[in-house]
């Protein structure tokens, strides 16, 4: 079977509440497109109904659909990640579940793909987010920018177009713990951006809590640069030499004016100071021997249980080659998977 055009990767985490509507519009936008495409739903985990629904959805239109059922909760790049490997069009989509991106949008940037870029990512415009997270999401981007040089207007935003090209380099990447946009600037030959719509969110809640944001933001820094570590060495060098100069200060203090007990305060004060600028550098240290330690244990990065998809469209999965467990598994065996995950 030929390949299709486009191929949409849609991860899903308990979106029960919005899949209807994100359905109708989805649909309805690739057909009125015109090319060849297939969407990818990656159930990622989900504890309410939204395997339930992609299943129902995958028997209405079997044709263009396929739905990857996740044993677990894998987050959101990871489940990205499933759908690459399972996607087989020459321009891949990102989207997220929540609406807030429309999908009306696909076309102008698989248009945007036509014109020989290998990569488009998206910037959002007038964003429909709090003022909070507005102002924190563009500090990230330039502190991101700084610490990794990688230049991305609006790293959040995960309406993105890939070239097939650099969705098998990203595939070919064994990282545990990653940042999709950042990973594909770094093999991108020549990525473009271009401005899309926001809209609020449809329904439900951000699955994004502040701490999954800090977590999020670490591993982009992390993974993809040594700053970091650098600039923590660069302040322990300063440290260091105005430590020393001021001990020196307190010698001739001593020496020419005896002995003080006043500043003793202050010597705390210092003392604390380098205390938590020590830990705050451990911490630093053990995020990057966190990320290796996860990274030479050789764990799966994600376990699918089902793969909901038409017999004629099944692939080589090369099992021998990567650490997922992968069962691609048609009628009633699928539909028995998928009612596991309802």
């Amino acid at each position: 079977m030929n390949s299709p055009e486009v191929s949409v990767v849609v991860p899903i985490y308990n979106e029960e509440a919005g899949l209807p509507t994100l359905f109708e519009r989805l649909y309805a936008a690739m057909d009125a497109f015109g090319a060849s495409y297939e969407l990818i739903f990656i159930n990622d985990g989900s504890r309410d109904r939204s395997a339930a629904l992609l299943r129902e959805q995958y028997e209405r239109r079997p044709d263009v659909t396929r739905v990857i059922l996740l044993a677990a909760n894998a987050g959101q790049h990871m489940a990205i990640m499933a759908g690459f490997e399972h996607c087989r069009g020459e321009i891949v989509v990102t989207i997220d579940a929540d609406l807030q991106n429309p999908p009306e949008e696909i076309g102008r940037l698989v248009e945007k793909m036509r014109e020989g870029y290998d990569l488009v990512g998206s910037i959002r415009r007038q964003r429909q987010d709090s003022a909070f997270r507005r102002y924190a999401s563009r500090a990230m981007n330039r502190l991101r920018e700084r610490i990794t040089r990688i230049k991305m207007t609006d790293q959040g935003c995960m309406l993105r177009a890939y070239r097939r090209s650099i969705i098998n380099a990203i595939n070919s990447c064994r990282e545990v713990s990653t940042f999709i946009p950042a990973l594909a600037y770094t093999f991108a030959l020549k990525p473009t951006e271009i401005e899309v719509a926001h809209e609020e969110r449809f329904a439900g809640e951000s699955k994004y809590s502040l701490y999954s944001l800090i977590r999020l933001n670490f591993d982009l820094m992390t993974g993809f640069s040594l700053v970091p570590l650098q600039w923590f060495s660069m302040v322990g060098i300063g440290v260091s030499l105005l430590s020393a100069l001021f001990v020196g200060v307190l010698a001739l203090r001593r020496i020419f004016l005896g002995p003080e007990a006043e500043g003793l305060f202050t010597l705390f004060g210092i003392v604390f100071f380098l205390l938590g600028l020590v830990l705050f550098g451990v911490g630093l240290i053990g995020e990057y021997v966190g990320r290796i330690y996860l990274q030479v244990r050789h764990r799966p990065r994600f376990l699918i249980d089902a793969v909901l998809e038409a017999p004629a469209i099944r692939v080589d999965r090369r099992r021998a080659q990567t650490p997922e467990i992968t069962a691609a598994l048609g009628g009633a065996t699928a539909a028995a998977a998928a009612e596991r995950h309802a």
